[in-house]
């Protein structure tokens, strides 16, 4: 096993990368909580515009050259306006602030410092854009959602331990389609948020 970190810079290589990166977001949003029942098709074109973004980073792991974990990072004000809209409405500046999308791994790789890493190089990219602050969203189930695993991973902990912290009351809408269901509803996300 021969695990390596690495941010893609090159566009070429970036986009070379799309398919296997669908592969695992696919894969791994299936699970708890995300439910998302998604395509290949829709994971190339949202990576793709995604990557494409001014200021944007792509961390990827590889074991053996083989994709097994990325995150994405850019610049808030290049984000979906679902994003952005609870921000200014709190009156915070989106040009100070990065967003972390995705930050998905294989569970076999867990408990490896890569996480951490993901979180280190998307931080140095945010600091070297003249970002003041980093964030991103968590996906809010409830606890009695009949999908919900009966010890599911929780995040939570290793989030703060990184400085982050739910920001009371600053929640968005993001729209995709659950396991089991034949059209999109919106879901809660949480925005989690830390000073740079």
């Amino acid at each position: 096993m021969t695990i390596r970190v690495r941010s893609l810079t090159d566009k070429q290589e970036r986009h070379a990368a799309i398919p296997a990166l669908s592969d695992l977001r696919i894969r791994i949003f299936r699970g708890w909580p995300y439910l998302y029942d998604g395509t290949a098709d829709y994971e190339a074109e949202y990576l793709a515009e995604f990557i494409d973004e001014t200021g944007a980073v792509l961390v990827v792991a590889t074991d053996d050259d083989v994709v097994v974990g990325a995150a994405t990072a850019s610049p808030m004000a290049g984000q979906k306006v679902e994003f952005q809209l609870p921000l200014r409405a709190r009156g915070l500046d989106v040009a100070r602030i990065f967003y972390f999308g995705e930050s998905v791994l294989l569970p076999e790789y867990h408990g490896q410092g890569i996480g951490h890493q993901f979180f280190d190089a998307r931080e140095a990219s945010a600091r070297a854009a003249g970002a003041a602050q980093a964030s991103f969203c968590a996906v809010v189930r409830p606890d009695d959602h009949p999908m919900r695993p009966q010890a599911p991973r929780d995040l939570a902990p290793f989030w703060r331990k990184r400085g982050y912290a739910p920001v009371e009351g600053l929640i968005t809408m993001l729209k995709w389609q659950d396991l089991g269901t034949a059209d999109e509803s919106a879901h809660s996300m949480q925005f989690w948020m830390r000073d740079l």
